[in-house]
């Protein structure tokens, strides 16, 4: 079976050294990049099964870096998870506005990274024996190609905002509070930083589907859900 291949991308020598001895006890393929500019060159050789990022970068940071990664074409539904010595909620949505999967802040404990990326790359993977459609709403969502469509329209959407809408979607009328929205998303070794993380998250989405963000429905002090 092939080596799932991340790209960890730091400046500090020690951290990618961290990082890549945990991943590769793991059975990862493992490249390092250590400024933004070679992170992109590398992702675009390598096209990595997922990317860890961190934003505080020499040169282009971490930020611009995903901003670029997300709007190329080949590399646009890499996964990527934020890596970064701030924990501060700013830099948190900025990461997601631009398109990024997770985060996780420095300092940080390898095991809980390590399991951070296996779910994403769990949730991420194509099986043969999960071929749902689900269609509601002029909605079409492909579980199996993770697309979703609305009125024959292609949305693309990164791995947490097709978590989320899956959910939702999955369960017409049905209220799912901020932490079960983010445990759906990004696992159980999930925590919440914040609230507005989820609140981003929902608002990205609603951009993206123009019309048909008119069915995800805000439950004032409770959360989110999907209404025809």
């Amino acid at each position: 079976m092939q080596k799932q291949r991340i790209l960890v991308v730091d400046d500090e020598e020690d951290i990618t050294d961290l990082i890549s001895y945990n991943l590769k006890r793991e059975n990862f393929d493992v490249n390092i990049a250590h400024t933004g500019e070679d992170s992109i060159e590398k992702a675009l050789q390598l096209l990595p099964s997922l990317i860890v990022l961190d934003l505080m970068l020499p040169g282009i940071d971490g930020l611009e870096t995903c901003k670029i990664l997300k709007q190329k074409n080949k590399t646009k539904k890499i996964p990527i998870i934020m890596l970064t010595a701030k924990s501060e909620e700013n830099d948190i949505i900025s990461g997601l506005e631009l398109g990024a999967d997770d985060y996780i802040t420095k300092p940080f404990n390898p095991k809980i990274l390590v399991a951070r990326i296996k779910t994403i790359l769990r949730r991420t993977k194509k099986t043969d024996e999960d071929q749902e459609i689900i269609e509601r709403a002029n909605f079409i969502v492909n579980v199996a190609g993770r697309e979703i469509s609305y009125s024959d329209r292609i949305i693309n959407v990164t791995f947490s905002e097709f978590e989320i809408f899956k959910l939702l979607i999955s369960n017409p009328g049905r209220v799912f509070s901020r932490l079960q929205i983010m445990q759906s998303a990004r696992g159980d070794e999930s925590y919440i930083v914040t609230e507005r993380a989820i609140d981003v998250q929902i608002v990205n989405l609603r951009k993206k589907l123009k019309d048909g963000g008119k069915f995800i429905k805000t439950v004032r002090g409770a959360g989110y859900k999907f209404q025809e």
